[in-house]
């Protein structure tokens, strides 16, 4: 008897589960239906998450209440990290789950068809990015791939328990220092706002040490606001612009890539009246940023930050070299991209571009017949041969009809420096020495035709080469003094990430704001704040 009644149990059990489960097949022909919505809820992921549904035998993923708080506690946290937690179903979610031990099943598994749609919607994010880099810059290359080639097994993997969730969500929110300082950041700005944000200073003289103005007070207040000036010790009715708040604002200078001279000129204001509200914009375009390239960092490579002005050498996910750089003027803009750098040129010759040709070279050539002997150019032709250039109609020449090159060859004086790290791409872009040392002093490096001047270029040869036996300072400067021409390729190619930050916060802990010299942050920014939007990356 008693054989009899569990046998009777466990089938009606049996039977339940079935109803179930077709219940959860009728709602998915619903949602398809209804043009993939479920109340206001659109399910954006509805293809993966039907395969999803079948692979795991049409079983509710949601059933167990710790797996819902760890997502619910995840979108919360995705507001720190620069998302909405508006494009995770949050609000829905919330009003649904009250009162959720006593939903019917058609509720709870529309519920629980919304917290997949959810937990996919930000596994999305927190992976690629919500903007499409692609969809801003052309030249953008970077991969941007599927975490694995069997999404719908890795999702059933990932939600079989709470330890795989918690696994995988920590592995996809902690992307390295860089992003956590500017979680920081964003935290430390918001604090700012909530407190009420900054003053605004009107424009007027320029404010030198020593003199009185009316603004300084409120110039003290905005100082104070961001940090820059402490708050004790400090009348804050004072107008005389004295000691203490010059070295406040050459703080606020240094942090926003202002020339360090402690006067308060149009720019300095400029930089001051830029709101908490657009900083904090700025700093979560810059989070996005790091998305963005993350599935492309590597234990070495070589990154650099155009509107930062710097190269940084990492190897064994360590920062082991910095150094200053010039990179392209506005009309010249470096391009954003990846590629691999392959191999090192000592006393390289330097070709002309076409553009350059025609914006710069010919107009000089036509205006001074010197010119090329003044900065050491030969006009060659596609063998190579040297072309005598007073044999040359140059009045009648343009860049179309141009049947030469022009090379500049080998010197201190030439271009490209003493040394170029070539990693071939279509932009002829690459990493070089340059003449133009004193402009590596200015705040501002925006001075090359779309190349990047390296300040210390042979320390990070010599970091590349990996061989100080062979490849060190002196073995480079005996190279140099030959005058020769030399390629040397390196043991092993070594990415190179040329990037995009407009934030950085640095290793004194310092919140650091480069100008958008490109004008790139407002895309993104507008981007963040449109609805979610869905487009699969490709799997390569």
């Amino acid at each position: 008897m008693i054989l009899l009644l569990s046998f009777v149990q466990i089938n009606a059990q049996a039977v339940e589960s079935g109803s179930q489960q077709e219940k959860l097949k009728q709602q998915l022909a619903a949602v398809q239906n209804n043009h993939f919505m479920i109340g206001q809820s659109k399910i954006a992921l509805f293809n993966l998450i039907n395969n999803f549904y079948q692979y795991g035998d049409y079983q509710l993923a949601w059933e167990q209440p710790s797996m819902v708080d760890i997502l619910l506690k995840a979108i919360d946290e995705s507001e720190r990290l620069g998302l909405s937690e508006n494009d995770y179903h949050r609000a829905d979610i919330k009003a649904r789950m009250d009162g959720h031990q006593n939903k019917t099943d058609q509720q709870r598994i529309e519920l629980d068809i919304i917290l997949s749609d959810s937990f996919l919607r930000l596994v999305y994010h927190l992976s690629f990015g919500k903007v499409v880099p692609g969809t801003l810059d052309p030249d953008w290359n970077f991969k941007r791939q599927l975490f694995t080639t069997d999404p719908v097994a890795k999702l059933h993997y990932t939600l079989r328990s709470e330890q795989n969730l918690k696994k995988f969500i920590n592995k996809i929110t902690h992307l390295g220092p860089f992003y956590q300082g500017l979680i920081d950041a964003l935290a430390q700005y918001r604090q700012i706002k909530q407190a009420g944000g900054w003053p605004v200073i009107d424009s007027g003289q320029v404010i030198k040490p020593g003199m009185k103005d009316a603004r300084v007070p409120h110039i003290k207040a905005r100082l104070q606001a961001s940090g820059d000036l402490k708050k004790d010790k400090i009348d804050p009715q004072d107008s005389v612009y004295n000691a203490q708040v010059e070295q406040g604002v050459k703080l606020f200078q240094q942090r926003h890539t202002l020339e360090m001279d402690g006067v308060v000129g149009d720019g300095t204001i400029a930089e001051m009246n830029i709101s908490v509200e657009q900083r904090i914009d700025q700093i979560k375009a810059n989070l996005e940023r790091i998305r963005w390239v993350k599935p492309n960092l590597a234990d070495e490579f070589v990154l650099v930050n155009i509107a930062g002005y710097k190269v940084y050498y990492v190897r064994e996910n360590k920062m082991v070299w910095q150094s200053k750089v010039q990179v392209g003027k506005d009309y010249r803009k470096t391009p954003v991209f990846r590629d691999d750098i392959t191999y090192v040129v000592f006393n390289p010759t330097w070709t002309v571009p076409p553009t350059i040709l025609s914006k710069d070279v010919l107009p000089k050539i036509k205006k001074d017949r010197g010119y090329l002997k003044k900065k050491n150019m030969s006009v060659v032709d596609s063998k190579g041969n040297i072309i005598n250039p007073s044999k040359i109609n140059w009045s009648a020449m343009t860049a179309s009809n141009f049947p030469y090159m022009i090379r500049q060859e080998p010197g201190p004086n030439n271009s490209l420096g003493r040394v170029k790290m070539m990693f071939p791409n279509e932009h002829l872009v690459y990493l070089h020495d340059t003449p133009s040392k004193s402009k590596f002093n200015r705040a501002e490096r925006a001075f090359s035709s779309g190349c990047i001047r390296v300040e210390n270029p042979f320390e990070l040869v010599e970091l590349l080469l990996k061989d100080k036996n062979k490849w060190n300072q002196t073995s480079f400067q005996e190279i140099l003094h030959t005058g020769k021409l030399q390629n040397v390729n390196l043991p092993e190619t070594v990415p190179v990430l040329v990037l995009y930050f407009t934030v950085q916060k640095a290793e004194n802990g310092q919140i650091v704001f480069y100008k958008d010299i490109y004008e790139r942050d407002d895309k993104v920014i507008k981007g963040l704040k449109k609805p979610f939007h869905l487009v699969i990356p490709e799997q390569q």
